[in-house]
C-alpha cells in the first residue's frame, strides 16, 4: 500500500513539470529532435517571405498572429525570450512594430544578429496628401514597403544573404535555390500587377484608404494618393472632424467614391466617411498589413497581393 501511495505522490509531483516542459516546447516551436537553427520574425508578412527562403534549413518562428495589427500587437514573455535566443531576427523597422521595437533592440544588444527589412528597402517618406492636406508624420519614413513587390524582391535577396551569413548550419545552395525560385514568383507577381492595373483609366488612379499604407504601391504603379480617413501611417492615430471634412472635400473635388479599408481594422471610420458623403461611397476591404490564416484569403504574401490587386482594379473601374 505504501508503495502505491508513494508512486501516486510521485506522479502528482512530476505531472506539473512535464506539462511545463511540453508547453514551453510548444511555445518556442521546438520539439524532440528539432535542433535546426532558429530565425525569429516579427511580422507575418516578413515571416512568410523568410520561410520561403529558409525552407527546411531553419526553424522560422513568427511572432505576429494572423489578422493582427503590426502597429499594436505585443509579445508574451516567452516570445520576448525567443528573440534573445535566435540565430537571426528579421523585423520591419521604421516604427511599424511599435510595441516590439524595444525587444528587438534588447536582442541586438545581447549579440543577436538583426535585420531591419524596411530600412533596406529604399524607404519612401510620408508626404502631404495630394488633395487632402498634410498627413500626420509627413517627412517620416514609410514602413509599408511590401506593397511594392519589386522592393520585396530586393529585401528577399538581403534576407537570403543574412541567413547565409548569420545562421550556422544551413545549406547555402539550398537557401539560394529557394531564394531564386521565390524571386521568380515575385517577378511574375510584379508583372501581373502591372497588367491588372493597366485596365484602370488614368482619371481613376486615385487612392483613399483607412490610413496611409499604399504609398509604395502608388509610387510603383502610378496612382495618386488623395488622402486617408486616418491621416497617419499608423492605425493608432485618430481622425478629427476637420480631417474628415478635408478628406470629404478632396474626394468630391477628385470625384473619388471608393475607400479602401484595412481588413485588419474595423471599417467604422470608412463607414463614417460614407455617411459624410451622403451614402454613395464604395468601401472595399484589402489585406494591407497582415496575412490571414491559411485559407482565409491572404494566407501568403503572394496570395495577399493578388487578392488586393484584383479588389483594387475592380473597385476603381467600377466607380
Amino acid at each position: 500500500m505504501s508503495v502505491r501511495v508513494t508512486t501516486a505522490r510521485l506522479r502528482a509531483l512530476l505531472l506539473p513539470l512535464v506539462t511545463f516542459l511540453v508547453v514551453a516546447g510548444t511555445a518556442t516551436g521546438c520539439g524532440p529532435g528539432d535542433d535546426r537553427p532558429r530565425i525569429v520574425v516579427t511580422t507575418n508578412i516578413l515571416g512568410d517571405i523568410t520561410r520561403e527562403i529558409a525552407g527546411d534549413e531553419a526553424e522560422v518562428s513568427v511572432l505576429m498572429k494572423p489578422n493582427a495589427d503590426p502597429h499594436s500587437f505585443g509579445l508574451s514573455a516567452v516570445q520576448a525570450a525567443e528573440l534573445e535566443n535566435a540565430d537571426l531576427v528579421v523585423h520591419n523597422g521604421l516604427g511599424l512594430e511599435e510595441n516590439v521595437t524595444r525587444h528587438v533592440e534588447a536582442a541586438r544588444e545581447s549579440g543577436v544578429a538583426t535585420f531591419a527589412a524596411g530600412e533596406a528597402a529604399d524607404p519612401l517618406t510620408f508626404h502631404a496628401d495630394e488633395e487632402g492636406g498634410p498627413g500626420d508624420g509627413a517627412g517620416a519614413p514609410d514602413p509599408h514597403f511590401w506593397t511594392d513587390p519589386d522592393r520585396v524582391r530586393k529585401v528577399a535577396g538581403l534576407i537570403t544573404d543574412r541567413i547565409i551569413q548569420h545562421v550556422d548550419g544551413v545549406d547555402e545552395k539550398a537557401v539560394r535555390d529557394n531564394a531564386e525560385r521565390y524571386d521568380g514568383e515575385l517577378a511574375a507577381l510584379s508583372t501581373w500587377m502591372e497588367k491588372s492595373f493597366a485596365v484602370i483609366p488614368e482619371g481613376r488612379r486615385a487612392l483613399v484608404t483607412n490610413h496611409h499604407v499604399f504609398g509604395y504601391l502608388a509610387d510603383r504603379f502610378g496612382f495618386r494618393v488623395i488622402g486617408a480617413v486616418i491621416p497617419s501611417g499608423t492605425t493608432l492615430a485618430s481622425p478629427s472632424s476637420s480631417d474628415l471634412r478635408s478628406l470629404t472635400r478632396a474626394m468630391e473635388k477628385a470625384d473619388v467614391r471608393t475607400v479602401f479599408a484595412d481588413s485588419s481594422q474595423p471599417t467604422r471610420l470608412a463607414d463614417v466617411l460614407r455617411r459624410e458623403m451622403g451614402g454613395d461611397v464604395n468601401v472595399v476591404p484589402l489585406y494591407s498589413e497582415s496575412l490571414t490564416e491559411k485559407g482565409g484569403g491572404a494566407g501568403t504574401y503572394l496570395e495577399m497581393m493578388r487578392a488586393n490587386t484584383s479588389a483594387m482594379a475592380e473597385g476603381l473601374t467600377g466607380n
